[in-house]
């Protein structure tokens, strides 16, 4: 996230005496990523965030792999993942590979009884379904419907939701996620032609400081693993901090549309990249506009990359028989395009009203137990 932030009380100089009313001193934190290479934030504790009193044990959240080896375009439907009381629970991976996790979520309650970390990925969390509140030691966002919730590997966070009506799009990462590089000059800005400024990016408005003692369970996740972990200090006592890790919102409906005479190439629509990965978001948009444009995607192989779209509202112009929650994978080697009548049924048109997110990685996918589960297993036909 390179854009800078601070929040609180923060001391003149970092590495320095930071002391309380008392004279006492507040203990001084790095959370930093790539060694000392990559993004950081300077936090300042009440007490020592080092204070680990008990490992409860630990169970394994690895996905099951049904398919290692994919070449069926699969459509999935998402809505059909049952709800669970818990958020961690309730998290089912439905594809995966060495660079990431896809992951649908639909929980029904708030993280009350313990705190959960990421130690191994970055979290993209699209709001599909639900409103409420994500709170990190870091400070606090609040989320609703078509929100991209960016939370960095290592944050301690909980969600609060409002109802018990929650659909999550969830991308776990094992590598760094950015804003793409060429919507940022040198410095870091964004450009004048980027889709999004940094005005459409929400940061942490509230901390909450709490100074307390006692039993907290913080859930840690590690090479598929989930550690229960008692500390003995509220992992919630941060008092201020600066840098440029934390978590952070966009909204897929603050995303302006880059449109052209003729059909635009997905590119366009990119929203976050890592180096194995990108995430883009399909809103609503005036269609191309030279007088023979043909609004339909052409037909296109994937020969570098797995593409996943996720449907989130809106008209599906290029599918037939496409709802809110469904997933489409096209994976690497064999083209694709428009369902057939879809071309034909686009000349004319002058606008879409679609709304996805699509996820493209530069290696192969294996389908999950959990995603085959929810596969309507004739999609790869539907070209005839």
């Amino acid at each position: 996230m390179p854009f800078y932030h601070k929040l609180g009380q923060i001391p003149p100089k970092r590495h320095t005496q930071f002391k309380k009313p008392d004279g006492s001193f507040y203990y001084e934190q790095l959370f930093g990523t790539i060694g000392f290479d990559g993004m950081s934030t300077n936090s300042y504790h009440e007490q020592r965030p080092t204070q680990v009193k008990e490992i409860k044990g630990q169970y394994s959240v690895a996905p099951k792999i049904a398919k290692a080896n994919n070449m069926h375009s699969l459509k999935l439907k998402g809505f059909q993942v049952e709800p669970e009381e818990d958020y961690l629970d309730s998290r089912k991976t439905i594809l995966t590979n060495n660079d990431c996790n896809i992951i649908l979520s639909a929980p029904q309650s708030s993280t009350e009884d313990y705190f959960y970390k990421n130690t191994d990925a970055d979290e993209v969390l699209f709001i599909h379904k639900g409103s409420g509140k994500l709170r990190t030691h870091l400070g606090n966002l609040d989320f609703k419907y078509g929100d991209y919730l960016v939370i960095p590997r290592g944050i301690i966070y909980k969600l609060d939701f409002d109802t018990d009506d929650n659909r999550l799009f969830i991308v776990e990462s094992y590598h760094p996620i950015y804003t793409p590089k060429r919507y940022r000059n040198w410095f870091g800005q964004l450009l004048e032609h980027s889709p999004y400024c940094e005005r459409d990016l929400r940061r942490p408005y509230e901390l909450e400081t709490n100074n307390e003692s006692g039993d907290f369970l913080i859930k840690i996740k590690k090479q598929d693993e989930i550690f229960d972990m008692i500390y003995a200090s509220h992992p919630f006592d941060v008092v201020g901090y600066d840098g440029y890790n934390y978590p952070y919102a966009f909204s897929i409906h603050d995303f302006e549309p880059i449109t052209g005479r003729v059909h635009q190439p997905p590119p366009v629509h990119q929203t976050f990249e890592t180096s194995a990965f990108v995430i883009c978001s399909f809103v609503p948009r005036l269609y191309d506009y030279h007088p023979l444009a043909v609004p339909a995607p052409y037909n296109h192989s994937n020969i570098d990359s797995d593409e996943v779209l996720y449907y989130v509202d809106g008209d599906f112009m290029s599918r037939n028989d496409i709802a809110p929650g469904h997933i489409s994978l096209h994976p690497a080697g064999i083209p694709h395009g428009p369902h057939p009548g879809a071309m034909e049924r686009s000349i004319g048109k002058t606008k879409t009203e679609e709304l996805a997110v699509m996820v493209d990685t530069f290696k192969p996918l294996k389908v999950t137990e959990d995603g085959l589960r929810i596969s309507d297993g004739k999609y790869y036909k539907s070209w005839l």
